[in-house]
């Protein structure tokens, strides 16, 4: 089985976190970072995505500063969220994405 590489928690880079990291708005940001950590890219990216739509106006900005994902990535996971879209079990991508075999790249033998 392949083991999985560990994604760092990401600290959040808003003014309130750095000059109060006790505080409840601190708390929530960091929990939001670990659940994050833990998510693979395209569920972290809907859970940003779903934040961003219940926050409301400013939030796309807000959550790039929180969770140090690009603003592109979380409007595309705003926008999944608006059409539903299944994958067989088990699959984090589309069939047929990513590189190609090396057999099928290599000429000659």
């Amino acid at each position: 089985m392949k083991a999985q590489k560990r994604r760092l928690v990401h600290q959040c880079t808003c003014s309130q976190c750095q000059y109060h990291s006790y505080s409840g708005t601190a708390k929530q940001h960091r929990a939001i970072n670990r659940v994050l950590a833990t998510l693979d890219e395209p569920t972290r990216r809907r859970f940003a995505g779903l934040l961003a739509h219940q926050w409301g106006r400013g939030s796309v900005q807000h959550l790039h500063c929180i969770t140090g994902l690009s603003r592109m990535t979380i409007r595309r996971g705003r926008g999944e969220l608006a059409r539903v879209q299944r994958l067989p079990v088990g699959r984090a991508r589309q069939s047929g994405g990513g590189r190609k075999p090396v057999e099928k790249n290599s000429r000659g033998c």
